[in-house]
């Protein structure tokens, strides 16, 4: 079955309340209700080199790789309306009540002792780590896709790395193992914003499961400064935090995913292109379905969220949310975006103040658990 985006329509438009044009994100949202939501979305600079890149290495060059056909695409606009059956919770003696034939998130039925039934003497082993730190909200959805054989390939090759278990310590691969899943930490019925990583931090000490933050007492890298700048443009009370730590962002809805959710010591990038991309590809295709399942006004299944892809491996993550997408040029740098404003003025139009996301708030250490 295709995503939620492609049964009801996709909105895409050039401009939101954003007085440039020259963005990099991307805010992909079912078309549900008739309102105008719109959404931006723009590529950058192509993945080169082994060492991690700046948010501005990320972003500036994208025009070099636009020709004039393609930076003059107009934005695709689709509009449909839905009517939701109702009725109470499912149980086994009455149908599941559906929309768009997804089944609301929150009766989704999960056993984790069923599902550690279902698996092999090896599967068991190898996915120990996701059944015993992955959040149940995501667990329950990406159980089957855990199971697959690239999944379980790719765990053969973690396992050789060192990932060997939740509690085997290792310092060969980053994140540790128990936090490889930290970003499952975000409940997905309550993810409203979704920021695209490329892998986590190469250097001992610094990732810790959420694109682009550091644990307490690092250093803050170049790229999360540069985020911190466009914030104070943005809201000129933000006063930049000491550290680099993101978890209050988490604990608010934003999901902070990498694309890769491992590296190897001192070698960036070197555990890409292993089955990574293809399970944050689906991680991507659950909150197109479910982000905001959870908020208010919601049925059980997404209601639209906002996607911010810095960067062309990132636009490559969400391309397919969208069949006819308008990248937009990214000219003229990441500085002046407007990202995190317009991402807020997005939200409040859609499901109104109460969820909004507080970027200037920064000052919780753990995220908060799941479900």
């Amino acid at each position: 079955m295709g995503s939620v985006a492609e049964a009801e329509g996709t909105v895409y438009l050039e401009d939101l309340e954003v007085k440039r044009k020259d963005v990099a994100t991307l805010v992909s949202v079912p078309a549900s209700r008739t309102e105008t939501n719109p959404a931006i979305k723009a590529t950058g600079a192509a993945v080169t080199g082994k060492r991690q890149r700046t948010l501005m290495e990320m972003v500036v060059g994208s025009a070099k790789t636009k020709g004039p056909e393609q930076a003059s695409k107009k934005a695709k606009l689709t509009r449909t309306c839905s009517t939701i059956s109702a009725g109470g919770s499912p149980s086994s003696s009455s149908p599941v009540v559906t929309t768009f034939g997804l089944q609301p998130l929150n009766s989704v039925p999960f056993s984790m002792q069923a599902f550690k039934d279902s698996l092999t003497e090896e599967q068991r082993r190898l996915l120990e780590l996701e059944c015993e730190t992955m959040g149940k909200s995501w667990l329950k959805i990406l159980k089957d896709e855990i199971k697959k054989h690239y999944f379980i390939d790719l765990k053969k090759f973690l396992w050789s790395e060192g990932v060997q278990g939740p509690d085997v310590k290792t310092n060969k691969v980053f994140p540790a193992p128990r936090n490889i899943y930290a970003w499952s930490n975000t409940p997905l019925g309550r993810v409203r914003v979704v920021i695209i990583g490329q892998d986590p931090y190469h250097g001992p000490g610094q990732a810790h499961g959420l694109c682009f933050s550091v644990p307490h007492g690092v250093a803050v890298p170049p790229s999360l400064r540069n985020i911190y700048a466009e914030i104070r443009a943005e809201y000129t009370q933000f006063s930049p935090p000491k550290h680099g730590n993101l978890t209050a962002w988490a604990n608010s809805g934003v999901l902070l995913l990498n694309t890769a959710l491992t590296v190897r010591n001192g070698d960036a990038g070197s555990h890409s292109k292993r089955g990574w991309e293809t399970f944050t590809d689906k991680v991507i295709e659950v909150v197109d379905k479910y982000g905001g399942a959870n908020l208010g006004g919601t049925n059980g299944v997404g209601r639209g969220i906002v996607f911010m892809a810095w960067g062309a491996w990132a636009a490559k993550r969400v391309e397919k949310l969208d069949k006819h997408p308008s990248p937009l040029s990214a000219s003229r740098g990441f500085f002046g975006n407007g990202h995190f404003k317009a991402a807020n003025d997005w939200l409040e139009a859609r499901y109104g103040k109460d969820e909004l996301i507080d970027w200037c708030k920064l000052d919780l250490e753990e995220p908060a658990q799941s479900p």
